[in-house]
């Protein structure tokens, strides 16, 4: 009885952190550079069931022989293992802030692990000097005239120094190069990830790696091949409608769940309180 129980629980807490995933997708519908995340649902270790019992065995006097009788296997529940980011190309939106920049997927190498392509990323600064890697473009200068972010971390280039420019009146190439409004130049920060799944995710749009050793650059690489589009933003790759029905399905899957739960708690209440009671 308490084996069912417990299934059913896990069975709640797994579709709850799924509904919460889904959201948090659908809340960001709109967030520049946003990927996707994917629930990866795993059960736990299944048990083998076994009837233990004795056998009369026919002779003149009773004997009997014990037996092990397998009955077969039971699932004893299951739980969100992780949220998988889905790093598919999203689609570009025009702006027409010079500011606003958006990597464009060519071809990239597919990784022989997953079969999956790898991915390019801007490089960023935090204020503690760590680096970070993001796909939201949506830049802006500061009061120093530094490229930066939403949230205030600096834009690097390629050897990793901070993006100096004295307006925002400047040409940004495909390949990644900066010419400023007074001659001042720079090229992009971009860097390349072999397998993408194994950064970690923060808030704000950014990744890391688990070493904390940085990415290796995405420029001069042969079977690298992408561009940069000035004025120009990445969409989310949420799709709205999808999200919604797996919202729903999730929720009608908890609910099934909570209602064998309520179903268990009364047969535990009533083996308790009137079968076992003693008079």
């Amino acid at each position: 009885m308490f084996r069912g129980f417990y299934t059913a629980a896990s069975g709640m807490i797994a579709q709850q952190r799924r509904a919460e995933m889904l959201a948090n997708n659908l809340a960001n519908a709109n967030t520049p550079g946003f990927k996707a995340e994917q629930a990866s649902l795993r059960s736990f270790p299944e048990m083998l069931l076994q009837q233990i019992g004795y056998e009369r065995i026919p002779a003149e006097k009773r004997r009997y022989s014990p037996f092990h009788k397998t009955v077969g296997t039971v699932n004893t529940g299951v739980y969100m293992q992780e949220a998988i980011p889905n790093f598919v190309q999203g689609t570009l939106k025009e702006t027409g802030l010079t500011t606003d920049m958006a990597i464009f997927d060519i071809r990239m190498p597919v990784n022989e692990e997953n079969g999956l392509p790898g991915t390019v990323f801007f490089t960023v600064q935090t204020g503690e000097g760590e680096l970070r890697y993001t796909r939201n473009g949506s830049f802006t200068l500061d009061g120093q005239g530094y490229l930066t972010t939403a949230s205030g971390y600096y834009v690097l280039d390629a050897d990793g120094n901070r993006i100096w420019l004295s307006s925002d009146r400047f040409v940004l190439r495909d390949d990644g190069f900066i010419e400023g409004e007074n001659g001042e130049t720079a090229l992009l920060g971009l860097s390349f990830s072999e397998n993408p799944l194994l950064l970690i995710k923060e808030g704000d749009g950014l990744y890391r790696t688990d070493s904390g050793e940085p990415l290796p650059s995405a420029h001069g690489r042969g079977d690298v091949h992408f561009s940069v589009r000035q004025k120009y933003l990445e969409q989310s790759n949420v799709d709205p409608g999808r999200t919604m029905v797996d919202l729903l399905a999730a929720y009608r899957t908890f609910e099934a769940n909570q209602r064998v739960v309520r179903a268990y708690d009364s047969t535990m209440d009533k083996a308790a309180n009137e079968v076992g009671r003693i008079r």
